[in-house]
């Protein structure tokens, strides 16, 4: 297959594009660097510099090529800032989709696997979360995703557009040569290992008034290789579907603190702890179900227990500042 992957240049991205291509697959990164660098672009994928938002761009990249299909992985991801400047969520992950889906269609390319969120649920009624649950995100990252699966669903009713989206949970842990580095970083698992080498003094926990067993935030934490074959699972059944949406987790949640402990387990190092208020959009509780995907295309976690997660992460990372 040929691939189009947005967002190459990324975390998920770029452990998707290096499973691609580790299978045969050609891959053509598009990707404006935005949050990442040259050097993460995988060897052997090419690569075009571009902007989502530039439809003139996306028109000759996918003009160029016949791709079987295109993983969509740009957008701003920050749950806590897209609160403070939605605005900049709405344009980049929902208008800049649209661009591209425009360009899609407008030369003839139909298979999209989106990267969605769970934040899409806001605070479940249920728990674990099931796909056909509410949608009522309580952020704006949430909101913009939700809007991209609204237009996904109209491309689809009204164009014969193929699609699937996957709404993923927390994503942690690394590939060989390859694992989590946002720029700049808010994602718990690697800033909890950055004090454990030594290059933060403390982790912040954002409230400890959560409905919860300690009181802090409970996750589904998902490892990015379980993740990207999911997405290579549900780019292949899109030859014979037209329309799927999947939660992509463990079905297990962890508090806060749980995960801190992980780490302190795998490394053997002490953490500090900082004790915060609360931030604004944050759900007190997010497990996935993801019986559906299982049973309808196989996919099944190889990583189930956070230590092993966290100990593939923290391998990358004493590596990566080695």
């Amino acid at each position: 297959m040929k691939v189009l992957v947005t967002g190459g240049a990324g975390y998920i991205g770029g452990t998707v594009t290096r499973l691609l291509l580790a299978r045969g697959h050609a891959v053509t990164v598009y990707d404006n660097l935005c949050h990442s660098k040259r050097a993460a672009v995988a060897q052997g994928a090419e690569f075009v510099q571009g902007d989502l938002a530039d439809g003139v761009l996306l028109t000759k990249t996918l003009t160029a090529d016949r791709f079987d299909g295109v993983m969509h992985f740009a957008a701003l991801i920050e749950a806590g800032e897209s609160m403070q400047r939605p605005e900049i969520y709405f344009r980049n992950n929902t208008a800049s989709t649209l661009t591209l889906l425009e360009s899609m269609l407008s030369t003839g390319h139909d298979k999209l696997v989106f990267s969605s969120t769970a934040a899409c649920y806001g605070e479940p009624e249920t728990t674990p979360i099931l796909e056909d649950a509410k949608l009522q995100p309580t952020n704006a990252y949430g909101e913009s995703k939700l809007l991209v699966e609204h237009m996904l669903r109209w491309m689809n009713s009204q164009h014969g557009f193929r699609y699937a989206s996957l709404r993923y949970f927390n994503v942690a842990g690394a590939i060989e040569g390859y694992g989590e580095a946002h720029e700049p970083e808010s994602h718990l698992i690697p800033l909890i290992l950055d004090v454990a080498l030594g290059r933060r003094k403390s982790i912040k926990i954002f409230g400890r008034d959560y409905p919860t067993a300690d009181g802090t935030c409970i996750r589904d934490y998902i490892h990015v290789q379980d993740l990207a074959e999911a997405h290579l699972l549900a780019l292949g059944a899109l030859k014979e579907k037209s329309r799927l949406i999947y939660n992509i987790g463990n079905g297990q949640g962890f508090t806060v603190l749980e995960v801190i402990d992980s780490v302190r387990r795998v490394t053997g190092r002490a953490i500090e702890v900082v004790e915060e208020a609360r931030r604004p959009g944050d759900p007190a509780v997010l497990v996935a179900s993801s019986e559906k995907i299982k049973a309808e295309l196989g996919w099944k976690p190889q990583f189930a227990e956070l230590d092993a997660i966290i100990a593939s992460a923290w391998d990358w990372h004493q590596k990566r500042y080695a």
